[in-house]
């Protein structure tokens, strides 16, 4: 399971990180923005989970989203969007952008394990 983290924080990136390795997912690729993000998913395209944030530099995490809905190699990749961005509009907006799955910074361990096997479809 290759699963890409994009968030402009490296700190945000390393907790992120740090659960999904708790989690047993060990095959992880990082960016700091949705420019760098897109570049590995090029490199890298059995990518199988996108978790991205919104607000970044050079391309946000919604432009992100947009440019991967519009390839169809990764029309079917999950995309779950961990964000401060809390309010129903941006959270309706993400989801007609492609956005799978949605998490509201800050967040639990366990609000990720869930969100991951929801758009996974592992839940138990």
């Amino acid at each position: 399971m290759k699963i890409l983290v994009v968030d402009d924080s490296s700190t945000m990136r390393r907790i992120i990180k740090n659960t999904l390795n708790r989690l047993g997912y060990k095959d992880l690729y990082e960016g700091e923005h949705g420019v760098q993000a897109w570049e590995v998913l090029q490199q890298n395209e059995d990518i199988d989970v996108l978790i991205t944030d919104w607000n970044m530099p050079e391309m946000n995490g919604l432009e992100l989203v947009k440019k991967v809905r519009g390839d169809k190699k990764y029309v079917e990749i999950p995309i779950i969007m961990v964000t401060t961005e809390g309010g129903k509009g941006e959270v309706i907006t993400a989801l007609k952008a492609g956005v799978n799955n949605y998490i509201v910074k800050p967040f639990t361990p366990q609000v990720l394990k869930e969100k991951l096997e929801a758009v996974l479809g592992t839940a138990s």
